[in-house]
């Protein structure tokens, strides 16, 4: 009998409470890590963005493909359950109240695991252990957090949702039979960092700066739109380093005026190499826009796009790629030019101490494509 973990948004645990608990999906992509499972195994269920552990299904049968709904939502929401298609009938041993859940922070927890209780305020050194669900968890760590949560669940104590996932606008909100649970919709940021949150544009702020640093890192000249720059200089490793003052670009003023507004650009020379557009909170839609518009203004131009999003956006910025609009193109549809890059990549890479000696091309490794089965 094995752990391994089975990550939710704050969405998708929410729409899992208020099914009848017996399926867990996960993405396609996981398939060569869901064959490993047996009937007997555990998962061991988190919430990012809430950083909490909150379950411990059996797996009962699986894994198995499925692409039927699994449940209706109430909602319109990006981390919807339909690309979900390798399942496992799940028996579940406990699932607690998301206000119930126990923060991984919570010194009980964070002194307990293997990869928490040496790791100090270092948030890439043991966030990559919750980056994929169906990982393996040691043994040791999976049943210290099964006792944990039974007796969270025998005798249960509530964990205050922080402060920032409060007077958001549009919440999603559980009903619970005592009290209206606050869950944040799939664009907010994770918060594993610790500490009061600063206000919401602050994190895509953050992961411009940090692109922008990856750049420069790289010997790449970087572009910031005007607007954006003394915040993102504020939040820039190090401080700014190769910051452009203007664009060296010999094009016409309606074009000149669409690129300067893309969140980041990475040039060599008079060269741009890759365009990044930072979608935290807005509509994917308008930075996909802002591609487009740079596509059909200069056909020939060749430059690497990527939509940068929180993980929870995943699919939204593949279904919004896809649109029929965006694939007119004479050089072929968006989807070919444009890939989709987390914010935990980016912050995976920003920490890689070799940088200067690195290529841009290493973002491919990072990247996802669109392809048919994406999601």
């Amino acid at each position: 009998m094995g752990y391994y973990l089975n990550l939710f948004s704050p969405e998708t645990y929410d729409a899992f409470c208020r099914s009848d608990r017996s399926i867990s999906g996960f993405r396609r992509s996981n398939l060569p890590r869901a064959q490993r499972i047996r009937p007997g195994d555990k998962l061991v269920c988190y919430v990012t963005q809430l950083s909490r552990w909150v379950g411990i299904l059996e797996v009962v049968e699986g894994p198995f493909i499925d692409r039927a709904p699994m449940f209706p939502l109430e909602d319109d929401l990006d981390s919807r359950w339909g690309p979900f298609v390798v399942r496992f009938r799940v028996r579940p041993l406990v699932c607690l109240p998301i206000e119930h859940g126990i923060p991984i922070r919570e010194p009980k927890v964070w002194n307990a695991l293997s990869f928490t209780r040496e790791a100090g305020s270092n948030f890439a050194t043991w966030a990559r252990k919750l980056r994929w669900s169906l990982a393996p968890l040691e043994e040791s760590d999976g049943a210290f957090l099964e006792g944990l949560l039974r007796e969270q669940e025998a005798s249960p104590q509530v964990y205050p949702l922080p402060h920032r996932w409060h007077g958001k606008p549009s919440p999603q909100t559980a009903r619970r039979a005592a009290s209206d649970v606050r869950v944040p919709g799939p664009a907010e940021a994770e918060g594993e960092s610790g500490g009061e949150a600063p206000p919401e544009l602050r994190e895509s702020i953050r992961i411009q700066a940090l692109l922008a640093h990856i750049g420069a890192s790289m010997g790449m000249d970087i572009w910031i739109p005007r607007a954006d720059r003394s915040r993102v200089a504020g939040q820039w490793p190090g401080g700014p380093k190769r910051l452009l003052d203007r664009l060296p670009l010999n094009y016409d003023e309606l074009t000149l005026k669409t690129i300067e507004q893309i969140d980041v650009l990475w040039l060599k020379g008079r060269a741009i190499v890759r365009a990044f557009e930072v979608e935290h909170t807005t509509a994917i839609y308008s930075g996909l826009l802002r591609m487009a518009d740079l596509l059909a203004l200069q056909p020939n131009m060749d430059i690497r796009m990527h939509i940068v999003a929180p993980s929870t956006r995943r699919y939204k910025v593949f279904e919004e790629i896809r649109r029929p609009v965006f694939s007119l193109f004479a050089r072929g549809p968006l989807a070919g030019r444009c890939t989709f890059l987390s914010y935990e990549k980016v912050k995976d890479l920003a920490d890689n101490p070799h940088l200067r000696y690195l290529s841009d091309d290493v973002l491919d490794e990072y990247a996802e494509a669109v392809t048919d089965d994406s999601g």
